[in-house]
Formats: structure tokens, sequence, C-alpha cells
């Protein structure tokens, strides 16, 4: 590649995440030429969403490729738990579900990505291009028309019919092309660490509800992933408290031997997250859609980033991929898939916010917290509500189905 390189091709996506990649292989399977781009060099970072949902893998039922996938590394939950009063409560069960898969896997993104990327890959219509950071959109007359990007071998420009952002919650192409974002409720903070896992252990998945308040807890396989919730302060408090203290407001919290908090040796052990619930007040401008995080931030509540995310992706194909593919992309294809994924992304985030609002009253008047959040203890008192909350976290609230069919060049 030169200095500057420049190419064409019906449709580029930016971002390499769990959208884009769905997105991207669905749309080379219907015939569309697409190109990815990723910033970094690989799919390998920690403490990334690792839930795959019941619907997720009805997706991929659909594509055929759901035996091959499940034969990845990765554990089964068909509930999730939380610890109430020292009894574990089920406050998700996906036993009832309309669907082949009952179950949430939970296995590293990085595999996930990496399978839908080889898969994409096998259609001669499909290009990744790793190491292409996003610098600006290009606009020709008030129309998105393309991407520029930086890439080792110099400035690289991509014109296409149409860009997708997918490049997550802090999509620098949502940025680049002046889209509004409307913030809901206060930012929290998760702290997410490894820890060992041993013999004794919990021997089932605790989800990200629980297993005690504040602490989520993951089997990775041979490690538990844990995230602490910071709740009425910040991380740079804690971090200013010291390690130690750190280490004593997990142990509180945490159903795993306070010693095994010793392996978090530093705060370099530990990646912070910034939890917000946002969302594009208008998702699309001509010739540019945003998709996923990049159109709706998600508290990380039952993992439904990653759900909601694939379902735009479906959706995105399922209208889009004939206009791209007839060269007739209009408006109205792109103003359909935020009128498609639009209630679903606003009844989960009401959900979300009305499941954090329950703690208001508590924090307000200075004293510690008891007990889980209101909705956690409704289902303890009512078994039922599990399938509710089964089907509304393992489904969301409008499942997509692929609709496009495969096609060629």
């Amino acid at each position: 590649m030169s200095e500057h390189h420049e190419i064409r091709t019906t449709c580029v996506i930016a971002g390499a995440g769990p959208a884009g990649l769905m997105l991207g292989l669905l749309l080379a399977r219907a015939g569309v030429e697409v190109t990815v781009v990723e910033k970094h060099a690989d799919f390998l970072r920690d403490f990334r969403g690792d839930t795959i949902h019941p619907s997720t893998l009805e997706v991929m039922h659909e594509l055929g490729l759901v035996d091959e996938f499940l034969k990845l590394p990765h554990t089964r939950a068909a509930k999730l738990s939380a610890e109430m009063g020292g009894k574990t409560v089920t406050i998700a069960d996906f036993s009832r579900l309309p669907v082949r898969h009952r179950f949430i896997a939970f296995m590293p993104q990085w595999d996930f990505l990496s399978f839908l990327a080889e898969k994409a890959q096998g259609f001669p219509n499909f290009r990744l291009i790793m190491q292409a950071k996003v610098t600006d959109v290009l606009e020709d007359q008030g129309e998105i028309s393309g991407l520029v990007l930086e890439t080792p071998e110099g400035e690289l420009t991509i014109r296409s019919a149409l860009v997708v952002g997918a490049d997550g919650r802090n999509s620098i192409v949502r940025e680049k092309a002046g889209l509004d974002v409307e913030s809901f409720g206060m930012p929290s903070e998760v702290v997410w660490m490894k820890l060992s896992k041993q013999k004794g252990d919990p021997n089932e998945v605790m989800g990200h509800a629980g297993p005690r308040q504040g602490f989520v807890l993951i089997d990775r396989g041979d490690y538990w992933q844990c995230g602490y919730v910071i709740r009425r302060t910040t991380f740079a408090d804690i971090r200013e408290k010291g390690i130690e203290a750190f280490r004593q407001m997990v142990i509180d919290v945490s159903p795993l031997p306070a010693e095994r908090m010793r392996e978090v040796r530093s705060f370099e052990d530990t990646n912070l997250l910034t939890v917000r619930i946002d969302r594009l007040k208008q998702w699309w401008r001509t010739g540019l859609i945003c998709i996923g995080d990049a159109a709706h931030a998600m508290s990380p509540i039952g993992g439904v980033g990653v759900n909601l995310a694939i379902q735009d992706a479906v959706a995105a194909a399922n209208i889009l991929a004939a206009p791209l593919r007839e060269r007739r992309l209009a408006d109205a294809d792109l103003a359909a898939v935020e009128k498609r994924r639009g209630f679903p992304t606003r009844a989960t985030q009401k959900l979300q916010l009305m499941m954090r609002s329950s703690r208001r009253t508590d924090e307000g008047n200075g004293r510690k917290r008891k007990g889980p959040p209101a909705f956690i203890r409704g289902i303890a008192r009512f078994p039922p509500l599990a399938h509710l909350a089964g089907r509304l976290i393992g489904l969301g609230f409008r499942m997509e189905h692929v609709r496009v069919k495969q096609g060629n060049l």
C-alpha cells in the first residue's frame, strides 16, 4: 500500500465487533460487496461482553453454523442466579424459551469474533482490514460517502454507498458524522479482574445481577472473570485508598474465599468499564447508519448489549441487503432499520433504568443500602417472573430472524 491508498466497496463497516462482523457476514452471504475495518490488530482483548444469548444461537442455527460454533470452548447457563439472604435465587430461567438452544453460552468474545470473521472470509465479496483506525468520514454535498482511515502503511480512503458505524460506545463514526447522542441516568463503573478457579467454588454461573449485590462472577472455564460494581463512589477515590482497601471492598461481596483477592496484586490487574446508558436521537444520515453500541450504549445487566447488537445486525441485513445489492439504497431504508430496532432499544433501556432507580432512596439518605434491588426481591417472591426475565434477557423485546437469502455477486 502506498502513502495514500483508495478503494471502493458497496458497504464499509467500521468496527469488527459482534454487530459489525455479523452484519458483514450476512451482507456478504447475500451477495453484497462489503469491507469491515477494525482499529486493533486482533480480537484478543480481555473483559469484553462474552454472553451468547439464546436469540444469537438461533441466528447461528438459521445460518447453519450452530453445531460447529458450539464446538468452541464455552460454558452454559440455563438460568442466572443471585444470592439473597444466604439463599441462591433464580432470577432468569431460559428453560421455556421458544428456541432450540435454551441457555446462555459464555464464550470469550475473541473466539466468537474469530468464528464470524472466518465464516465471512469464506465469501469472495467480503474483506476484513485490521489495524485500520477511522479518522474521519467522507462527505459529498451533505451525504456520507466513505471513511478515511489510518493504517500502518499510510492513509486509506474507502468510498462506499453505505457507511455503517459499528465501532462501539465511543464511536468515532457517529462523532465525525455529527449525530446527536442522548444520555440517560448517571454513569456507573465496573472494575473487572481475573481470579483463579479452584475446588469448592460456586458450581453454577452467577450472572450479571449477582451472586451478591454488586459482584458479577462469570465462569471462563479455567478462571473466573469477576466484576465489582462501584456504588456511591468512584474508582479514582478507591485507588487513593490503596489496593488493600479495594481488596476488602470486594471480599465483602464476593462468594470466593478472601485469600483469593491476593491474586489482584495491584490496580494494574484490574480493568475499568464506565457504564452509561445512551442512544442516538437519529441513527442515520444519508449514506450512513449506526448500529449496536454506536447507536445505543447499554448497562451490562444481563449482557444484553451483545444481544441487541446482533439483533440490530440481523435487522439491518434483512432490510438493506437487497437495496445495496441492487444499488437503490434510499433514506427510507435506513429509517426502516431504526424504526424496526428503535422500540426494543427504548424498552430495554427503560427497563435497565427502572432496575437502576430502585436504589435511589437508599443512596439519597446516605445509609448503606440493604439487600438486592427491587426487581430481584420481586422475582424471589414470585418465582414465575424468572421465566419472564429469561425471555427478556434471552430473546429481548423483539427477536430478529435471518430473512435475507444467500445470493450471488
